[in-house]
């Protein structure tokens, strides 16, 4: 499948549903990381894109030309895939100084750096995910969060599962903790038939919603 294809597996309409799937499991995922930091935290995905691999990775290398650290899990049920969540590295000190309230040493922040990543990864990516899958009345299993430091090609190329995720979710997502903005990515990687199961899937949703607002 090529990458002019992919945008049109999903209609305008699926699309919209699926943005605002996102909107809604990122204000949850907000809301956990608010009760985890004792502070506001203000989260939004101001884009939504379906690509191919390739064409991730090239987006992700224009965006960032430095290193980058992701929290990654993989998710099983009737979509399968990967989830990452990925900062550039001098974001992820700066995220994890904020979790931990502003007042560690530098070195301190570094130590606690890979659990702190970690944690948060976690709240977002099942957040997130987890709020989608329960509106598609559908549920995913979670592997544990994993750090993993590299560029893109590194990120979106991990050994299976799956065996060929042809697909990438790919949001923007803008935060602010503690004043400090901090802007990152989640990325869901999916293979073909997995891409079909949310199609299907968000037609339901749209059709739930649609029957809603009839009656």
């Amino acid at each position: 499948m090529m990458a002019s294809t992919i945008s049109e597996v999903l209609n305008e309409l699926e699309l919209d549903a699926l943005t605002e799937l996102v909107n809604i499991g990122v204000s949850r995922a907000a809301f956990s990381l608010r009760e985890m930091v004792g502070e506001q935290v203000h989260l939004s995905v101001p884009a939504v894109d379906l690509v191919h691999r390739t064409r991730a990775i090239e987006i992700l290398e224009g965006r960032e030309s430095g290193p980058l650290v992701a929290v990654h899990q993989v998710f099983e049920g009737d979509i399968m895939g990967r989830a990452l969540l990925i900062f550039p590295e001098t974001k992820s000190l700066e995220l994890v100084r904020a979790v931990t309230g502003g007042e560690l040493s530098l070195e301190d922040i570094i130590e606690l750096e890979q659990e702190a990543l970690a944690e948060t990864g976690n709240i977002l990516l099942n957040g997130c995910l987890g709020t989608i899958a329960n509106m598609l009345h559908r549920s995913l299993r979670m592997s544990l969060p994993e750090i993993i430091r590299g560029k893109g090609p590194e990120l979106f190329n991990l050994a299976p599962p799956p065996e060929a995720a042809d697909v990438v979710m790919f949001l923007y997502i803008n935060f602010t903790v503690r004043q400090r903005d901090i802007s990152g990515y989640i990325v869901m990687l999916m293979d073909i038939p997995s891409l079909a199961v949310l199609k299907s899937l968000l037609g339901e949703f749209i059709e739930r919603a649609t029957d809603g607002m009839a009656s």
